[in-house]
């Protein structure tokens, strides 16, 4: 019985908490909207990973592990 009404309240949990930000990018109106949050999202992820590149050339520069 403890362990049923644990696992109900982690699943509540994840289910009304941690999926808002889920719901709030589903219910987006429209189609320039949603595509400006994949654009913003798509550009930070190449932005990070050039920068993480290039830390990576500076410290083989180096030779420093």
């Amino acid at each position: 019985m403890l362990a049923n009404n644990f696992f109900r309240a982690l699943a509540d949990f994840h289910t009304d908490c941690l999926f808002k930000p889920y719901d709030a990018l589903r219910s987006i109106d429209g189609w320039w909207a949603s595509n400006i949050v994949s654009i913003v999202l798509i550009s930070t992820g190449f932005i990070l990973f050039f920068y993480w590149l290039g830390q990576l050339q500076k410290f083989r520069k180096t030779a420093n592990e």
